[in-house]
């Protein structure tokens, strides 16, 4: 227990110097998303791209991991759905709700798993992102553009998935890792520098985007959003991975990706695509501040 609140405090305090740094003006406004951009585009892709290139996915249960995960994640989906009649919801809160419990915070998971469980963590840690990403930006994208408000380009989204940094990215690290050569030193140790100016700099951002939960915002779809997000989803993932045989630090990332907060980067999608920003926002912004209580809870149920 003191391992893993040690390593949340670690992550808790960068995001916190985020918020501050934007609340006070010491980073302006009109910095941050220069910043996200940066973070987004170059050098999250580089730390996907080194970590799976290089990672052992026979040795780690890759194909398990991918598989329980992305079924925990698309059961969840399914939850959300489901509960559009009983919570009465209109296409934009349906949409967040859905980004509520199917889009994770990566950056939050990447900082932690090392800290956790220990530098071999991150090659697991690479496989979750490499399967969750793409299945979390698909169903995301699906249920905004047929739910959301106000007609899309749907040929522009489309192109958007096809060029999206964090999936060409993961792509390609798996084609070189499936390739077979060694990256070149010089390249392993550029790409290595751009990696660990990602974690510092996406957990800052991730402050800096959070917003206060205002008056007016459907209290239930945030709470579902909450229990799925940082409970039922990690517990039905943890089973899962029992029952197909993933254990040790496997099942220990298994843990931590399926229990983090809702990325930040659902607000920016609701927004862009006739969602609920402000509700979506909510979202994040709750369960950012809870899985501090949650995250220590579900790896306990590792011990």
């Amino acid at each position: 227990m003191a391992v893993i609140a040690e390593a949340l405090s670690t992550v808790v305090l960068v995001v916190a110097l985020g918020v501050v740094l934007r609340r006070s003006g010491a980073v302006p406004a009109a910095s941050w998303a220069p910043i996200e951009r940066l973070t987004y585009f170059v050098l999250f892709p580089a730390l996907l791209f080194v970590e799976l290139a290089r990672a052992d996915l026979g040795g780690t249960g890759a194909a398990r991991v991918a598989l329980v995960l992305v079924a925990a994640q698309l059961a969840m989906a399914a939850v959300a759905f489901a509960l559009r009649r009983p919570l009465a919801l209109d296409g934009p809160q349906l949409g967040a709700l859905v980004q509520g419990v199917v889009r994770w915070n990566s950056y939050t998971a990447l900082a932690l798993a090392p800290l956790l469980f220990g530098p071999s963590a991150l090659g697991s840690a690479a496989v979750a992102v490499g399967s969750l990403t793409p299945v979390a930006n698909l169903v995301s994208v699906w249920v905004l553009t047929r739910h959301g408000a106000g007609p899309r380009a749907r040929l522009a989204v489309i192109r958007g998935l096809a060029t999206n940094p964090l999936l060409l990215a993961c792509l390609a690290g798996l084609a070189w890792n499936l390739a077979g050569p060694p990256l070149p030193r010089f390249l392993l140790d550029a790409l290595t520098v751009l990696g660990r100016a990602t974690l510092a700099l996406g957990l800052l951002a991730m402050g800096a985007a959070l917003e206060p939960v205002r008056g007016g915002t459907a209290v239930r779809v945030i709470a579902a959003a909450a229990l799925g997000r940082l409970l039922l989803e990690p517990l039905l993932a943890i089973g899962l991975a029992r029952l197909v045989g993933v254990e040790g630090t496997a099942l220990g990332v298994v843990a931590l990706c399926s229990a983090v907060p809702t990325s930040s980067t659902a607000y920016l999608l609701a927004r862009a695509l006739g969602g609920d920003a402000e509700l979506t926002a909510a979202i994040t912004t709750v369960t950012t501040v809870l899985a501090i209580l949650t995250l220590p809870l579900v790896l306990t149920l590792l011990l």
